[in-house]
């Protein structure tokens, strides 16, 4: 049994995102839940939103499910779309900031025996 949940939109840079998401890749549900929760940068927050729907999913779609058999099957991090600004600069120059997004996608599954 499979349960996925996605995250798009993220304000965040997916290399940023990536670095949050290599501490929990292949954990248990409970032990990634507490490695986000201590984690200091500030993907973590939205990511550990981001599990707890997915563990909901779970729960949703088959009732006698175990919590604490769950894992982290797959999760992966892809490049959103940028948003393209103009910061003034001397001379009346301008440089273009662009602040990139991301797409986090999470799939569950349970451990056997």
């Amino acid at each position: 049994m499979i349960a996925t949940a996605r995250l798009r939109h993220l304000q965040a840079s997916p290399q940023k995102v990536r670095l949050v998401v290599d501490l929990i890749r292949g954990k248990g549900v409970e032990e990634a839940a507490g490695i986000l929760q201590l984690t200091p940068k500030s993907a973590a927050r939205p990511l550990a939103k981001l599990l707890k729907s997915a563990v909901a999913n779970a729960e949703n779609r088959q009732e006698a499910v175990d919590v604490g058999r769950l894992f982290i099957r797959e999760i992966f991090v892809d490049g959103g779309p940028m948003l393209k600004r103009i910061q003034p600069a001397t001379m009346g120059r301008a440089f273009r900031v662009q602040k990139r997004q991301s797409h986090v996608t999470i799939k569950l599954d349970t451990r056997k025996g």
